[in-house]
């Protein structure tokens, strides 16, 4: 089976050297023009290519985002591949950067929802939009879900002994965030030394009510169901810290983007 460009290899055109540009055919915030680059310099390093707009800058519909200079067919076999990475991650960098316009004081984060292998050059994404990292892997801090939760509850141990574990068997730079979904829980949870507290897949009358109750103490991030209509909503609530989306990787529509010979 052959790995390599068998359309281009069929055809058995003339090398020669050309011109070309990519070039947004639609408005957003640009991301992956250094992975395309790499691509390019992967497959022939005496290819030219500039960078005529940066990551995270924006793009009008015919912006020119690089011009490159190389070997014809060495540039029609990297093309795809190069396209690839500018539509997903600027897909991905547009789609947080409409969140992030829509607050003031809120940070917008990402989740572990990413592509399978792709999570670097996701969250890459991420802050081209403006936005920020959640957790990159399992090891970047302790965020008790509610599955934790009734797993330990049914070795009999209570919130205030989750939370002390947490805290007593993980580095002190380390935040301790728990999971809540209901007011019960909620006041288990005040009632311990947790940095950080999500109100996951809670309404807006839900969140209100334990934002009062919380009373600045913890850090709030709200998760769960959060579209445009959403987030203006929840903008205007007091006290929230975080916002974290799951669309912003699992949901982004690729940017329109091409090469132009």
């Amino acid at each position: 089976m052959s790995l390599g460009d068998i359309t281009t290899e069929s055809l058995r055109l003339d090398s020669k050297e050309i011109i070309c540009n990519i070039i947004s055919k639609s408005e957003g915030v640009l991301s992956g023009n250094i992975v395309a680059k790499k691509v390019f310099e992967k497959l022939d390093s005496s290819i030219e290519y500039t960078e005529k707009i940066k990551d995270g800058e924006n793009l009008s519909v015919n912006s020119i985002i690089a011009r490159i200079k190389g070997n014809e067919n060495t540039i029609l076999a990297g093309e795809r591949i190069a396209l690839n990475f500018l539509q997903r991650m600027s897909g991905v960098a547009t789609l947080t950067k409409s969140y992030v316009d829509k607050v003031q004081t809120i940070s917008i984060t990402d989740t572990r929802k990413t592509i399978p292998g792709w999570r670097t050059l996701d969250k890459y994404a991420i802050r081209c939009g403006g936005g920020y990292n959640h957790r990159r892997n399992l090891g970047d801090g302790v965020l008790i879900k509610d599955n934790h939760i009734s797993a330990a509850k049914s070795q009999g141990l209570s919130i205030k002994d989750i939370i002390m574990r947490a805290k007593k068997n993980s580095p002190h730079t380390i935040k301790v965030e728990i999971e809540v979904d209901n007011f019960d829980l909620l006041d288990e949870v005040l009632a311990t030394d947790v940095d950080i507290i999500m109100l996951d897949n809670m309404n807006d009358d839900q969140i209100i009510k334990s934002i009062e109750k919380i009373k600045g103490k913890k850090t709030v991030e709200v998760s769960g169901n959060i579209d445009d209509a959403r987030l203006i909503k929840l903008n205007k609530i007091s006290g929230i810290d975080i916002i974290s989306v799951g669309k912003l990787t699992h949901s982004a529509k690729a940017l329109d983007i091409s090469l132009d010979f």
